[in-house]
């Protein structure tokens, strides 16, 4: 009954260079099929130009690991820290998130060169001396961040072209994972104590840990995500119009934005329609509901007589189900686990200070980078937001 839907690579823990490589790579393949004015744009405060994130996740290796621990390493614009600092107060001053779109400098091939710079300078420190044990933790933070950003990026293009009145497609055929639905049924489990958190080898991020003990009353959990049928079930029946469903946060949310639909979705000569990375298709009633936030997830769950389940409760079923589509919303709120510490520095800065006003989301999506996923794993997002790969699992 186990499984999981995510296929985690291995790499030998030595070979750095090796698994470097790959990961960065795979961020230019993300890129490939843009052109050139696609990697500026920036439509909303949330989503980043696909070039800024190729600078960044640049400017993260160049930072904490050439510029300190390589002797006689030279930046290759020292403007670029101001550019494509994210939010380290530790680091210094910062481009403001709002503005990124406005950086028609540095361009485009700029930045290319600016990761060929970076990343033969690594390809040198790595197979150096100066590559020392103690590096590793951060050089596999490094990595793992850029697997964050290669699913920003993705998750970022679709919004630049979805937000391109003409759809265009991202490319005709995607490699994207597709789960197929079969039947949906509840799951059960019993009242008692179980074990949460990262335990074993391997990485995690901070907010993994420690594990630790949770009493959890019994439930049921679905062992299917909700589908685009379900959910234009819900629309359907005037779930956008009932303030029953809804939080008193998620109704402003719903009148503000005259909110009627899941991200992408267009209702055209009669039809819902929805943008994919291949393009305006008709809408897949069998495919999981995407795009959705915290608000609509919650409402939805509320329609059904259902709700949404905690992360500890996903996390303990999660081996009955397959999982590895959507990222799911939880009812749980986004706070440290018990013995939770910042670690010094700027490395510190990298979840604990997000720990506020956002809800957890629990696997992983479609466009999640391979080996970058696991049932510990603690995605979050503010209640209001749905431009990532979202989706809803029931529970009671």
């Amino acid at each position: 009954m186990k499984s999981n839907s995510t296929i985690i690579k291995e790499y030998p823990v030595t070979n750095w260079t090796k698994r470097y490589l790959e990961i960065r790579n795979h961020s230019v393949e993300i890129c490939k099929p843009l052109e050139i004015e696609d990697y500026v744009v920036q439509p909303i405060v949330d989503v980043s130009p696909p070039k800024w994130h190729l600078g960044h996740t640049t400017w993260f290796f160049e930072t904490f690991i050439l510029e300190p621990n390589f002797p006689g390493y030279q930046v290759f614009d020292a403007q670029y820290n101001f550019v494509f600092n994210s939010y380290y107060e530790t680091i210094g001053a910062r481009v403001i998130r709002t503005d990124r779109g406005n950086l028609s400098r540095p361009s485009v091939s700029d930045i290319y060169k600016y990761r060929e710079y970076v990343d033969k300078q690594m390809e040198i420190f790595l197979e150096s001396e100066f590559m020392t044990e103690k590096i590793e933790a951060l050089l596999e933070l490094g990595l793992n961040h850029e697997q964050q950003h290669q699913e920003l990026l993705m998750t970022d293009i679709k919004y630049i072209l979805g937000h391109n009145p003409l759809f265009p497609a991202y490319k005709n055929e995607t490699d994207l994972i597709k789960i197929r639905q079969e039947n949906s049924e509840m799951i059960q489990f019993s009242e008692g104590i179980y074990e949460i958190g990262f335990n074993g080898n391997g990485f995690c991020f901070d907010n993994e840990l420690n594990r630790h003990k949770v009493y959890l009353n019994d439930f049921e959990i679905s062992n299917q995500l909700v589908t685009n049928k379900e959910y234009l079930e819900f629309m359907n029946d005037g779930g956008y119009e009932d303030f029953r469903h809804w939080h008193a946060e998620g109704w402003d949310w719903v009148k503000q934005n005259q909110a009627k639909s899941p991200l992408y979705w267009h209702f055209i000569d009669g039809k819902w329609m929805n943008y994919t990375l291949n393009g305006l298709q008709e809408i897949n009633l069998n495919e999981s509901v995407c795009h959705i936030n915290f608000f609509e997830a919650s409402a939805f769950a509320s329609w059904k007589v259902m709700r949404l389940p905690t992360e500890a409760e996903w996390e303990v079923a999660s081996d009955y189900f397959n999982w590895g589509s959507r990222w799911e919303w939880t009812n749980s709120s986004y706070l440290p686990y018990p013995g939770f510490k910042k670690e010094a520095g700027a490395v510190g800065e990298y979840n604990g200070k997000f720990m506020v006003n956002q809800m957890v989301l629990r696997g992983a999506s479609e466009a999640t980078s391979i080996g970058h996923s696991r049932k510990t794993y603690r995605n979050f997002f503010q209640t209001h937001l749905k431009w990532q790969f979202t989706g809803i699992r029931l529970a009671k």
